[in-house]
């Protein structure tokens, strides 16, 4: 394979330059309940190590991951390095009270507080209102005094150049997506090989300007480890009927001798619509597989076959058991 290259392109409207690839370290804040294995203080700041020494210079985490876990974590390598490398994006998000799901614009100003404390940095340079969904209230999050409206305060005071939506059901992104001016969207596990439930707004926030990041492409975990030693989807254990359209991207990609996560991540790299794709990594080897990936050769004879594999519009995540851990 080619010495590892990564594209860079403008994040939509913003003056933020990101490479195509960006890594998610939710894992990394330790979240067996989520992932069913868990990671280590040492196996995540080794692989955040390996992902500042890569190409990529684009990295999300959020508050709530690990309740605070990932965000420590990444936040002790920065203070270890002396500091961001040249032109490196963090991207994180504004979560709500892990105790009560409280999501006014008190909490969301506490959460910017100990983000900023965690990772040791004196701004965010892109900020996302995160999973509105499971706050106590969704009207009290998208009120004057909520959580949203405190989000463009926090960019209006510079302590954020560019904010974001980052959610899950997309009946409840879109009205918001509609109603306030975001700068990008995170959509995940609704953009996958399996699954196109997001194409709708996708299309409606490139209509309307809002880059859109592409995360979890890998279904939760399974497109990239494998069925038999993962069968899991979108963070739950799956059924045979579930997994079986994975089985057949698997076979396919088998047929051809092409890894399957090289096949999910370019199915979302390759669509002209996303402006990057969130990967999530757990140990630092994870890195330079996914560069590696991002540039597998794909002829187009198998993207042809990997398109005849039957996918679902329905919200992948419709009967998962939610727990933040």
């Amino acid at each position: 394979m080619p010495a590892a290259r990564v594209d860079k392109v403008r994040l939509g409207r913003t003056d933020l330059t990101v490479s195509t690839v960006c890594f998610g370290t939710s894992a990394l804040g330790d979240m067996p309940d989520t992932y069913g294995f868990g990671v280590d203080e040492e196996r995540a700041k080794e692989t955040i190590r390996a992902i500042f020494a890569s190409p990529v210079n684009f990295l999300d985490t959020s508050r709530i991951y690990g309740f605070g876990r990932s965000e420590e974590r990444i936040g002790a390598v920065i203070r270890e390095r002396g500091g961001l490398p040249e032109g490196f994006v963090i991207s994180t998000k504004l979560d709500r009270d892990p105790e009560t799901n409280r999501f006014d614009g008190a909490q969301a100003r506490r959460s910017l507080e100990q983000s900023l404390k965690a990772l040791g940095l004196d701004r965010i340079d892109l900020l996302h209102l995160h999973d509105p969904e499971h706050a106590v209230s969704l009207e009290e999050t998208t009120g004057p005094h909520g959580a949203i409206a405190e989000l463009f305060r926090i960019k209006e005071e510079g302590f954020a150049k560019a904010v974001g939506l980052a959610a899950g059901p997309v009946e409840i992104m879109m009205p918001i997506l509609r109603d306030w001016d975001f700068d990008t969207l995170i959509t995940h596990n609704r953009f996958t090989l399996t699954n196109r439930n997001a194409e709708e707004m996708i299309r409606f926030a490139n209509a309307k300007g809002i880059a859109v990041l592409n995360a979890a492409p890998y279904a939760g975990g399974v497109l990239a480890k494998g069925s038999s030693a993962y069968p899991r989807y979108v963070y739950q254990e799956a059924s045979g009927e579930v997994l079986d359209p994975i089985r057949q991207v698997e076979t396919i990609c088998a047929r051809h001798g092409i890894p399957p996560g090289a096949a999910a991540l370019q199915f979302s790299l390759r669509d002209e619509r996303i402006t990057a794709t969130i990967c999530g990594v757990s140990r630092p080897e994870r890195v330079a597989q996914t560069l590696e990936w991002a540039q597998w050769p794909i002829p187009e004879t198998v993207w042809d076959e990997l398109k005849a594999v039957p996918f679902s519009s329905e919200d992948p995540e419709a009967t998962r058991e939610y727990k933040p851990g």
